[in-house]
């Protein structure tokens, strides 16, 4: 997948928006403030979240690495060309997106959930 193919993946997702934050870095949210994907923290790389029993098996792929100044809240981190096929990335994607709606207020969380 492209950096614009995730883009525009991002943005169909329930909710999300996207901003550019910190010099140009693509910021994909919901809620305003709540981030689930971001594109060039470094160069084309790609950051999102994953749950925090999979993080470390992910960061022992090829490819994928822990997020610059995310790791601790769990988000990983993918140098282009990604080392994921497009279903699987999407799936993340999609998957990040939820870990963010289930944190917010029940009230919040309508119409966002998949």
């Amino acid at each position: 997948m492209t950096t614009d193919e995730i883009a525009a993946f991002c943005l169909a997702l329930p909710g999300a928006r996207e901003d550019y934050k910190w010099g140009g870095v693509r910021v994909f949210s919901i809620a305003e403030t709540r981030m689930f994907a971001v594109i060039g923290l470094r160069a084309d790389d790609l950051a999102f979240k994953v749950a925090s029993e999979l993080f470390l098996g992910y960061v022992d792929r090829p490819g994928v690495h822990p997020a610059p100044y995310l790791a601790r809240a769990h988000w990983i981190s993918l140098s282009a060309p990604y080392a994921m096929s497009a279903e699987e990335l999407q799936d993340l994607l999609r998957r990040s997106h939820q870990l963010v709606v289930q944190r917010l207020p029940k009230r919040r969380q309508i119409g966002l959930k998949l």
